[in-house]
């Protein structure tokens, strides 16, 4: 029988072995030359080949953006592509110093958390789940669309709907993560939203920490004080909040668990 949902200040420290999610399959490493333009990098294959490749990570890359740094790519070729390679992964100095792997590219982690709630791995969290959908409209006017939306089982012991919240995660400050790196209006409008489904729902905000060095969570008000207030009110109001970890290889996305949340760093 799961056990009540987390609180935003509970957690468990992301040391238990990785159990791997999503499968990547091969990725080839190389050196990032620069990036530019937003979207797109600049890499040396370790064969010497320099290619351009598409950067899905829009915003400023704090910590994880080191041109001369070692980065992983994935080919996919494609008559509907303009660019065949993708920037997957970068190389960084970890909390202790080694270097570490951090995941870069922002259309992963709804995939990565939709598949650790279809592992069971958020049960104990969550409760038992009989379905999901996902970028399900909802909000004011429903002009906004949810993450993930997931049914309860039967079974479940909070019957409610979970609307779910998934923000990419790589800024760090030793073992604490961090969240926004920049001013994002858009986040704020997603917890703004969140606290809206209160309280004929369960909201849940998950930030995906990609990069497996950290143990601790917290808004990033130096980045954008407005987000880390309105962080507090959600957490006060009942928002849920779950800081996946996620330990990133060359073949594969494994879960560690959850950090611990504080409201501030």
């Amino acid at each position: 029988m799961p056990t009540s949902p987390a609180s935003a200040s509970s957690g468990t420290n992301p040391s238990g072995p990785p159990v791997v999610v999503l499968p990547l399959g091969p990725l080839r490493e190389g050196v990032l030359l620069k990036r530019y333009k937003r979207f797109l990098a600049d890499v040396e294959l370790d064969d010497g080949e320099v290619v351009t490749a598409h950067c899905p990570n829009t915003g400023p890359m704090t910590g994880v953006l080191h041109p001369g740094g070692r980065v992983r790519l994935r080919h996919a070729p494609s008559p509907t592509r303009k660019l065949a390679w993708t920037w997957e992964q970068a190389e960084v100095p970890g909390a202790d110093g080694q270097p570490i792997w951090v995941g870069i590219n922002t259309a992963l982690p709804n995939r990565l958390v939709r598949a650790t709630i279809e592992a069971g791995l958020l049960e104990p969290s969550l409760g038992p789940i009989a379905a999901i959908r996902a970028e399900v409209a909802y909000g004011v006017n429903r002009r906004s669309r949810i993450d993930l939306l997931l049914t309860p089982a039967a079974d479940a012991p909070d019957p409610r709907p979970v609307y779910v919240e998934v923000k990419n995660t790589t800024w760090t400050a030793g073992d604490l993560a961090l969240f926004p790196d920049t001013v994002t209006e858009r986040g704020q409008k997603h917890l703004e939203e969140l606290l809206g489904v209160l309280p004929e729902a369960r909201a849940v905000l998950v930030p995906c920490l990609s990069r497996s060095d950290v143990s601790r969570f917290a808004p990033g008000d130096s980045a954008d004080p407005r987000y880390g207030e309105l962080f507090r009110q959600a957490v006060e109001a009942g928002v849920e909040v779950l800081p996946c970890v996620y330990d990133f290889s060359d073949a594969a996305v494994s879960w560690r668990g959850l950090a611990t949340v504080q409201p501030r760093a």
